[in-house]
């Protein structure tokens, strides 16, 4: 039972850290209707940024913090500007698959630019845990699963309760209709993109400071990616919720399943949860059905 019980909390701390990085999938989907394949790339950039900074550099960590979220959000709005703006009219499967041709611009890129080797941030926390009960939480997983819940509930406040978050939130119901009301779509998009890549970042720091920084981080996009299906692409509370039940799944199947399998069900897991999803409930548990009329 203390075993089970282990696995079910790291999981819902990894899957918190999932959720935040999948609030840039459903942003960027709510906004201008496309899925970006290139998320997981961005994540990777923003964590060897950081690393740049504060493990290269030395500066201190919140320095080296402030930096890099600004690097990542220049980042996001380059690759918005350059990108996807000169897509606009142009079939929605096109820009799609303008993110795919994204993601393998960057993966050849990022070893030429960051080195292949894994990096390592300097140790801000000291060996051990917190123990309660029968569980050990490490001080790594407990500092991301707390910052993950923080910054899922600044997005949230973000969203909801400031004009930017309220004109992207507008631009999200209707494009025609927000530019009837005088909104600027096109700088819209630029701040979601920087969101998005926002997120992207701190989920690379939190990732990067549980295990390591690599360029295998860029295949953290696709196992966040059953977290938008299973909440739903439109929701940002489905996609909170979604993040902790992928991420206990996922340790589970790594727990019980990969001593059996002889490794590999944990890191299959998630792509199995995408799809059963779109089996039995396409539009994820919080997504909304788009019923046209013909």
């Amino acid at each position: 039972m203390g075993f089970f019980l282990q696995l079910v909390l790291s999981g819902v701390m990894l899957g918190s850290v999932y959720s935040l990085v999948a609030l840039g999938f459903v942003a960027i989907y709510k906004s201008s209707g496309v899925i970006n394949f290139a998320q997981g790339h961005l994540l990777a950039a923003g964590a060897f940024i950081l690393w740049i900074f504060w493990g290269v550099l030395g500066l201190p960590l919140w320095i080296g913090l402030l930096l890099a979220v600004l690097s990542s959000a220049f980042l996001g709005v380059i690759i918005e500007y350059s990108t996807i703006r000169p897509m606009t009219g142009q079939p929605l499967m096109a820009i799609i698959v303008v993110t795919i041709g994204l993601a393998a611009l960057l993966d050849s890129l990022m070893p030429s630019v960051f080195g292949g080797e894994e990096k390592a941030y300097p140790l801000i926390f000291p060996s051990g845990g917190l123990r309660i009960w029968q569980l050990i939480i490490s001080y790594e997983y407990l500092f991301s699963f707390l910052t993950a819940l923080g910054m899922v509930g600044i997005f949230l406040y973000f969203f909801h309760r400031t004009k930017l978050g309220l004109l992207m939130r507008a631009v999200a119901d209707g494009h025609d209709s927000a530019r009837s009301c005088g909104i600027r779509v096109g700088i819209i998009f630029r701040w979601t993109w920087a969101i998005a890549a926002v997120s992207a970042m701190i989920g690379g720091f939190l990732l990067g400071s549980i295990e390591s920084v690599s360029i295998s981080m860029t295949s953290i996009g696709l196992r966040v990616f059953p977290v938008v299906i299973l909440g739903g692409l439109q929701s940002i509370m489905g996609c909170i919720i979604a993040g902790p039940i992928v991420g206990v799944l996922e340790v589970l199947a790594h727990g019980y399943a990969d001593p059996i399998t002889e490794g590999g069900a944990g890191d299959v897991m998630p792509y199995v949860i995408i799809l059963l999803t779109l089996i039995f409930k396409p539009h994820g548990i919080f997504g909304e059905e788009i019923i046209e009329r013909i």
